[in-house]
This record gives structure tokens, C-alpha cells and sequence, in this order.
């Protein structure tokens, strides 16, 4: 008697679809949004020195021209290396400081409920006020810039990362409990797995105020980095000077937001699709 394999899992379905049906919403997304910036951009030259002071705006051809002058003499990838230094190191201590200590005041409910008061004070003090004095802790050097993005960006993933560990199903903390499991089990097999969602939304919200906190401290003293080139470019009423930098800005703010991106989506697997 022949016996018929049957392999275990669920049947996959091949789905049938063109290039068009699997890519299409995408290519749609991705064209609209490239024609509104080309849109914008011809807009603005057009506007500038026939409707608006080009002192005040620039133009985008004098924008891409400030940036191969200073791509050419290196004056771009000098300064823009060590903001990319400052806000990097930052954004990894703020946020995995941010994220240990949400996750551990969070878990410890008395805990919690005795120091946060403290902490939205503490958060509630404007960042640019501590510039000064951690200039007074730490001089003018690249340990200053990378404390003070720390600093705002542990706020906000502490914030996102105490919510998401606070809002966790109480029954699935339950149900482990009632089959054995202890609280490290708790800790590492539902609470950890379900706070990612506010974790990764802090790591999201906090990007650009990590170059805000980088830029803020190159603002008030440096002698190098981007916001040194802002600086300088507006004591010279070079507006093209002052636009160019904040597009290498954007540029690395939209670089890290994809990082991010790349690993929520890795660290979300377990989460069923919306498809």
C-alpha cells in the first residue's frame, strides 16, 4: 500500500499578477510626489527676482551651484561628516538610553508613577536653554553636540517607549501567568514584543530633533559642522549658502527616517499585514 506525503504548513498560492498590479499604487505614490517637486522647484526659480527678493529665497540653480562649489573644494563633506558624527552618536545614546530606561520605569509601575512628574520637567525644559550650560560641562567640542542631541532625542523614545510597554494587553500578561511563566517571561516574550510599536515611533519622531540638538550646539559654538556653514553663510547674507545647508540637512534626516524604516520593518515581521 503506496502512502501519499502530504507536506505539513499552509498551501501557498501563486498569485497571478503583473508588474503593474503588484507595483503600481507604489509607482503612483513615488511619481506624484516627484512631479510636485519639480513642480515647486521651476516655480520658485520662475518667482525669484520677478516676484520675490532672490536675496531673501535664492533660487534652486543658485542652491545646486553653492553646493558644487563646496562639494568641489570639500567644504561640504568635511562639515557635513562631523554633523553626521554628532547626530549619529547621539541618536544611538539618546535612543538606547531612552529606550532601556521607558522600558524598565514602565515595567515598575510605583516606580513610574513617583518619577514621572519628574521627567515631563525635566522634558519640558527647551533644549536650546541647555546649550550654555553644557557648553560650561563639556567646552565647545563634539562631545557638547552629541550629549545635547542625546538629550532631546532620550525624551522622546523614553515618552513612546513607557506608553507602549504601559499599553500592553493585560490579558495576554494573564494568560502567561496562569500557564507558568514568570516575569521574566513576561518581560521577554509579550511586554518587549508589544512595546516595539512605541519604540519604533520614538525612533521616528526623534530623528530630526537629534540634528536639531546637533545643529543647536553648532549654532551657539563651533568653529565646523553644518550649522557652522548656516552660521557663516548668513553672516554673509548668502541665502544660497544658508538653503544648500538645509538641503544636505533634509537629505540626512530622509537617510536615517529610511534606516529606521528598514528596521521596524525587520523587527515587525511577527505582525500580520494589512494586505
Amino acid at each position: 500500500m503506496s502512502e501519499i506525503a502530504v507536506d505539513a504548513g499552509p498551501v501557498r498560492v501563486p498569485l497571478d499578477r503583473t508588474w503593474w498590479q503588484r507595483h503600481g499604487a507604489t509607482t503612483i505614490v513615488w511619481g506624484t510626489r516627484a512631479a510636485l517637486l519639480v513642480v515647486l522647484l521651476v516655480l520658485w526659480e520662475i518667482a525669484s527676482d520677478r516676484w520675490i527678493d532672490s536675496t531673501f529665497v535664492s533660487r534652486p540653480s543658485d542652491i545646486l551651484e553653492r553646493l558644487g562649489e563646496w562639494s568641489a573644494d570639500g567644504t561640504l563633506w568635511s562639515n557635513t561628516w562631523i554633523t553626521v558624527q554628532e547626530i549619529v552618536y547621539g541618536f544611538v545614546l539618546g535612543a538606547a538610553t531612552g529606550a532601556a530606561a521607558g522600558f524598565l520605569l514602565a515595567s515598575a509601575s510605583l516606580a513610574y508613577r513617583v518619577l514621572d512628574p519628574f521627567v515631563m520637567a525635566l522634558y519640558s525644559i527647551p533644549k536650546v536653554a541647555l546649550a550654555p550650560l553644557f557648553i560650561v560641562w563639556f567646552g565647545i567640542g563634539m562631545h557638547m553636540k552629541v550629549l545635547l542631541a542625546a538629550v532631546t532625542v532620550f525624551f522622546l523614545v523614553f515618552l513612546n517607549t513607557a506608553a507602549g510597554v504601559r499599553d500592553v494587553d493585560r490579558g495576554l500578561v494573564d494568560a502567561v501567568r496562569l500557564m507558568g511563566g514568570t516575569r521574566r517571561d513576561i518581560a521577554r516574550k509579550v511586554v518587549l514584543p508589544a512595546s516595539m510599536t512605541g519604540v519604533l515611533t520614538g525612533l521616528k519622531v526623534s530623528i530630526p530633533y537629534a540634528l536639531i540638538g546637533a545643529v543647536i550646539g553648532e549654532l551657539v559654538a563651533s568653529n565646523r559642522g553644518l550649522g557652522y556653514l548656516i552660521n557663516d553663510a548668513a553672516a554673509q547674507f548668502d541665502t544660497a549658502g544658508v538653503f544648500a545647508t538645509l538641503v544636505v540637512l533634509s537629505v540626512i534626516a530622509s537617510v536615517l527616517n529610511v534606516l529606521v524604516g528598514l528596521v521596524g520593518r525587520r523587527v515587525n515581521r511577527w505582525k500580520p499585514t494589512d494586505d
